[in-house]
This record gives C-alpha cells, structure tokens and sequence, in this order.
C-alpha cells in the first residue's frame, strides 16, 4: 500500500540545498524511512535527479557498519564525490548508531562523533545531507545543540486522518472509527484490526519506554509506563507536574511502595517528550496576552498509542477527538495554545469574574484561529455554553466550533463556524482559505 505524505516532500523540498543538514525526526514507527527513501527520492529522480546522484546508507545494517565511525562516514562519501560533476544527495538512516572515537590527531582531546562527520560533509558544495534522527539516544532537545545551528529539523508525525483516509478508504465514519481506536502509524493499514493493538503496545513498550530507559539509565523503567498511562488517561484536560506526582503517589502509597520525587516527575515528563510521545500544550490568556503557566494539557502524539498506553480502556471520544484535533493543527504546522477567556456572568453570583476555556488557539501563517471541541450538543442551552468562550473573546480572528454531530457546515448569529469533524479534518484548506 502505498501512503502519500506531501506535506512533508514538499517540506524537504523546501530546504533543499540551503546548506544545513536536514534532520527527519519523529516518533518511532511514525514512517520517516519511508517519506526519506521512496517518497522523497521519487521525488527527486521525477525531477531529473540521476539515480547514482542519490547516495545512502544506513547504520543499522550490517553491509554499512563501517559507517559507525564518523571519520569513515566522511572520509568515504567525500572521496566518492571528488571530482565528480553535478549535484549529491546523501541519505543517512540510523545515525544514532553512529560511535564517537578519538580524536587521532588530537588522542586527549575531544572525541569524534557524527556531528562532527555531518557538519563536515554539510561543507562540499555540491552534496545536500538529510538524515534521519530515530530513537530516544536522538532526543529532540538535543538536536539544535548538537548541530550547532547548522541544522533544519523536518518535524514528522504519524498519519494524519486525511493522509489515513487517503490510503484506506471506505466509509469515512467508519474509517474514523478506526482512526480513533488505532491511530495513524502507518504500519497498521497494513495490519489486521485484531493485531494491531499488539503492535500498538510493542511500539510504546518494547520500543519507545524501554529506549528512553536505557539511554537515560532510569532505575525505574516501570514508572515510565505508570506516567504513560497518566498522560494518556488525562489527555485534554489541565494538568501539572504536582496533580501527576499526586496520581502517582496514590497508587504508589496503595501499593506499600516508595513515593515518586516531583523531580523525577519533571524528568520523566522531559523524557516522554523528547521523544515525542507527547506534546504539552500550554495556557494562553488571551486577556493579558500572556503565557498563564501551569497547568497546561498534554496529548499523545498518536491514539493508537494513547489508547495502548491506557490499555485499551477508558476510550471516550470527547478526549480523544480533542487528541486528534490538537495532532491534526500542529501537523498543519500551527503553533497551538489552549486559551484562558474571562465571563462577568459569574454562575456563582460573585463579583469575581470566570475563567472559561478555548480548547485551542492556533496560529498559522501570521492568522489566528480560536477552535473549540465538541463531541456532542444537544440543546440551545448546551450550544450557549459550549460556545460563550469563542463569544467572550474580543477580536475578529475566526472562531470556530469542530463537532461530532453534525454533516453541513453552518455560521451562527456570532460569525462562528460550526463544522463537522471528518469536513474540517479532510479539509486541508481551510484554515489558509480565511483572508
């Protein structure tokens, strides 16, 4: 089955020969060899690339083990280029795999490592280096520093509900059903519903939590998986290193075991996301124009995984409609918030005015969109509640009210667009449509 990823092709084109290392980086199993090694090299021969103009190795293959020392790294794809005419493109798999050795000029100095080969092979004029960073010994915090600015990060995510549909097909409420319950890793179209949750469960467990483990050398893998299934149960709604510490602890005290540290809460939550199992989406007062601190939402990079670290339990589709909203606006490329909004009309009669919730505030291409979530709306009065955030807000940035319920799409008396979920998720113009 071949899966079309577009945005991201044209994504590497964007930053072809701009003269900094492309780095594709991703959760694991989220198809970044794929979008490297058949679409984007499609893309390039199409376009008149000669195919021995297309150079890669990768590390994790015994035929290109050599390749883990970074001084041969560089030294044989230089030589393989000298004297050579025309424009290089080297693709480089695994580099994580990559060993640091001593410096041979140099032996109490500082090591070698294969930033220092890529940096190095960055410099020929005529090769353009894309590499592809996997694995939680890659962490995303670590990128920027390790390339010293001389970087371009390709951010790549699990399908997305317009990329899934486009390759499965069928019913599209029934495919979003599907999309709900498994996600969006691309190996699971291939397998059959009943096997996927296995695969799910893989992924996260024998793949991304015991990674994060040993590269950390956390003493206590176990607690990575409890702080999985928190995040994940608690998908969408506020929440904070003490509240996670504190849900931590419970069952820790339950079960006559030793409390978790809030550093340790904090670190782990620092792990979870480098390695992008999770994104936080932080508070935004749109009053005071400011950041509101904590709590802020967290939310699973996949639901397939979100729903695997859950255990398949407790899969309400309020929650995780708003997990596939919140993946869908930041693969679009917004930069995503959840917004703080203040009503007068106080449902307790105090003078003190009520802190209301937008679920998300994205801003894309210099526009501002505010988007609520709602699963399901029954009645005038549950609309009137569900839509006074995007009613308090006072500017004239679209607002709009995403729903489960509903097929046609419909303005109310306030200029908000109300739209159905499956239109706005296949609708991949809509938010560049707005002057």
């Amino acid at each position: 089955m071949k899966i079309r990823r577009d945005l991201y092709v044209k994504r590497l084109a964007d930053f072809m020969w701009d003269g900094q290392v492309k780095v594709i980086a991703g959760i694991r199993g989220c198809g970044k060899s794929y979008l490297l090694h058949t679409l984007f090299r499609e893309h390039l021969l199409s376009g008149g690339v000669a195919e021995d103009h297309i150079l890669s190795c990768d590390l994790g293959t015994e035929q290109d083990l050599c390749y883990r020392n970074p001084l041969e790294l560089a030294s044989c794809f230089r030589r393989r280029i000298r004297g050579a005419s025309g424009q290089f493109y080297l693709f480089i798999d695994g580099i994580h795999k990559c060993e640091a050795v001593p410096n041979p000029y140099i032996p109490d100095g500082n090591t070698i490592t294969v930033f220092d080969a890529l940096n190095d092979l960055k410099s020929i004029p005529n090769l353009d280096v894309y590499v592809i960073a996997d694995n939680s010994m890659m962490l995303a915090s670590n990128l920027p520093t390790e390339f010293r600015g001389r970087s371009d990060q390709i951010r790549v995510h699990p399908l997305s509900f317009s990329e899934y549909y486009a390759a499965a097909g069928g019913d599209r409420e029934e495919a979003f059903e599907q999309y709900a319950l498994y996600g969006g890793m691309p190996y699971c179209l291939s397998l059959p519903c009943d096997a996927r949750k296995e695969y799910l469960t893989s992924v996260l467990f024998d793949g991304i939590v015991r990674e994060i483990a040993a590269g950390r050398k956390i003493r206590r893998p176990e607690m990575l998986t409890s702080f999985a299934e928190v995040l994940s149960l608690s998908a969408g709604t506020m929440t904070d290193p003490d509240s996670i510490a504190a849900a931590l602890n419970a069952g820790q005290a339950q079960n006559r075991k030793r409390p978790v540290a809030l550093n340790t809460v904090k670190s782990h939550l620092d792990c979870l996301s480098d390695v992008f199992l999770f994104s936080l989406c932080r508070q935004w007062d749109v009053r005071d124009k400011c950041y509101a601190g904590f709590p802020g939402r967290y939310y699973c990079e996949d639901t397939g995984l979100r729903n695997a670290a859950a255990g398949f339990r407790q899969q309400g589709m309020p929650h995780i409609m708003e997990n596939i909203l919140f993946n869908d606006l930041v693969a679009r490329g917004c930069d995503v918030n959840a917004g703080i909004v203040y009503d007068s009309r106080n449902s307790a009669g105090s003078s003190m005015p009520d802190a209301r919730g937008i679920d998300f505030i994205a801003n894309y291409a210099g526009k501002k969109f505010y988007i609520q979530s709602a699963c399901a709306i029954e009645s005038e009065e549950k609309y009137a509640a569900a839509s006074r955030p995007l009613k308090l807000v006072n500017d004239s940035f679209p607002k709009i009210m995403v729903r489960h319920d509903m097929r046609s799409r419909w303005y109310d008396d306030y200029g908000i667009l109300n739209i159905g979920v499956l239109d706005f998720l296949l609708d991949d113009t809509l938010l560049s449509r707005y002057p």
